[in-house]
């Protein structure tokens, strides 16, 4: 054993304070192991990040206790369901993806008790979802270790002896691992992933022990410094898919499982975390598009994430540089001058959109060549522009530019897209982000009735306000802040993150700061951000990401 067991520190049972010490302990390890561990990562992508996804991964667990112990006392069901709940939705890389799920696996048993045999129990249960949750399990990675861990303690008995047990099963399966994938014995390296797990292992240790696990680094390759480990890819000669994409998914289990063989037929290193009807789902493929688009269809994802693995941005530049054309340039249909302004700080060229005067084609045309660029993202930010807009595009592409059109169907989506718009990114690349930030947003109008009309929440009187959510009228009042509550409730009830308000000139100064802080007292986990668009703009806009 790595430490002889003190009975008089040991705890019998996992209890809430414990599962939020572990938390804290196992950040702490992640914390101090980070570089090392990043320093190490050569598979499944040599992209030295493993480290830093574990750590954000147990941040977002920890965090995720620490709010409930805030708002309560919590029990220990309530605890360990924070924790991996926190884990899903924070989870970062294959690592901390597969990592969630451990936890989740974990949490499953340790609702039903909290001793020694089912914490046995739950390290079983956690190597066996972790094993499901990835499409093709290699040995030699986090699995197996995560496996060994299990088989280790899987007699069970005292806590601190089952905790004690799992630890050390996990360090010698770890020091194996060079011998089981040929990439980490070629670069003298134990398993990232793998090492991660032991840390947070002995985290576990040292809480229901009262004394941390002796570090002795894993041979070979236990610990090197930054910078010391040969980054190769899966095979010499060999490289990987271009992108990793993670997305939340909110879907049924049917379509997660046909989701499941579309992206493993599109990619490698799947792994969907999850259930209950939100999932986490990560892959690396070499057409991101395609695999968004597959989240897309089988519900509604959403935080999407692409990362490309080589920083061909700059060198891309470089082959492109001749003439005086900028790089890449984003132009804009917004409504109202403050938002015009706000859009052209953020480097847009922009097109005025007047209230009954829809932008026509020859508009939208000059203002891509007005942007003066080789590479050009046009954002129409309006759902009857659509076709005007892709006839524009096509005009600008037939003189030689490179023109690609984000559908965003409202003002909110497209400042969502222009907030991740990054020109230094390959142009792939800053297409889907944006595309995934605008479809991200849901959006809601305020509008004040000019007659009689039959809506589709019915008879509307010139005058009412009315409440549009998704381009459909959904509220019908008679008070424009009462109605903007409504409005915000329901999109709200959907779940979000962060609401973007944008007002604008003739309406009441008082409507922003009442419904920021209607969503502060409502929604504890909720930012607002406030825009103003000046003239010639809806009473408001409204998004929620």
């Amino acid at each position: 054993m790595s430490r002889a067991l003190q009975s008089d520190e040991e705890l019998v049972e996992l209890d809430a304070e414990a599962v939020r010490s572990w938390c804290a302990r196992a950040l702490d390890a992640l914390g101090r192991e980070r570089e090392e561990i990043d320093a190490i990562n050569v598979y499944p992508v040599a992209d030295g990040d493993t480290g830093t996804n574990l750590y954000l991964t147990a941040e977002a667990a920890h965090q995720a206790v620490e709010a409930v112990f805030a708002a309560s006392v919590p029990d220990t069901t309530e605890t360990v369901r924070a924790m991996a709940h926190g884990a899903l939705l924070g989870a970062r890389g294959n690592s901390g993806t597969i990592l969630a799920q451990l936890l989740r696996g974990m949490a499953s048993v340790l609702t039903e008790g909290r001793d020694g045999d089912h914490l046995a129990r739950a390290l079983a249960e956690a190597a066996a979802a972790a094993r499901r949750a990835v499409a093709r399990p290699v040995e030699g990675t986090v699995l197996t270790v995560a496996t060994a861990a299990a088989v280790g303690c899987e007699a069970g008995g005292k806590l601190a002896e089952v905790a004690v047990r799992a630890h050390d099963s996990a360090r010698t399966a770890l020091e194996a691992t060079p011998g089981q994938l040929d990439v980490l014995g070629r670069a003298g390296v134990v398993d990232a992933g793998g090492r991660g797990l032991v840390a947070v292992l002995g985290a576990l240790v040292e809480t229901v022990c009262g004394q941390a696990p002796d570090r002795t680094d894993p041979a070979p390759g236990g610990a090197r410094a930054p910078g010391v480990v040969r980054a190769v890819g899966p095979c010499d000669g060999e490289t990987g898919p271009a992108y990793e994409v993670i997305y939340l998914l909110e879907a049924t289990d049917e379509a997660v499982e046909l989701l499941r063989a579309r992206l493993d037929a599109l990619g490698e290193s799947l792994v969907v975390v999850g259930g209950d009807g939100l999932w986490n789902v990560h892959v690396h493929v070499d057409d991101a598009g395609a695999a968004v688009e597959a989240g897309v269809e089988a519900g509604r994802p959403h935080r999407i994430r692409v990362t490309h693995f080589v920083a061909a941005g700059a060198a891309e530049a470089t082959a492109h540089g001749r003439g005086e054309r900028a790089p890449r340039a984003v132009v804009a249909v917004v409504p109202g001058e403050g938002l015009a302004g706000l859009c052209a700080e953020a480097g847009a060229t922009t097109v005025r959109a007047r209230p009954g005067e829809p932008p026509a084609g020859d508009e939208l045309v000059e203002a891509i060549r007005r942007a003066h660029a080789r590479e050009v993202v046009l954002l129409p930010n309006d759902t009857d522009l659509r076709q005007t807009a892709a006839a524009a595009a096509e005009r600008a592409r037939a003189e030689g530019i490179r023109v690609e059109l984000i559908p965003t169907r409202a003002a909110v989506q497209g400042i969502a897209a222009l907030a991740v718009h990054e020109p230094d990114r390959r142009f792939d690349e800053d297409v889907v982000a944006m595309t995934a930030a605008a479809g991200a947003t849901r959006y809601a109008e305020l509008a004040v009735a000019e007659r009689q009309s039959f809506t589709s929440a019915g008879v509307c009187q010139a005058g009412d306000v009315l409440g549009l959510i998704e381009g459909d009228v959904a509220v019908i009042g008679k008070d424009l802040t009462e109605t903007a509550r409504t409005v915000l409730d329901r999109m709200l009830s959907a779940g979000g993150e962060l609401v973007t308000l944008v007002v604008a000139d003739d309406t009441p100064p008082e409507l922003a700061p009442d419904l920021e802080r209607h969503v502060r007292r409502g929604y504890l986990a909720v930012d607002t951000t406030t825009y103003h668009a000046g003239a010639g703009a809806p009473p408001l806009l409204i998004g929620v990401e």
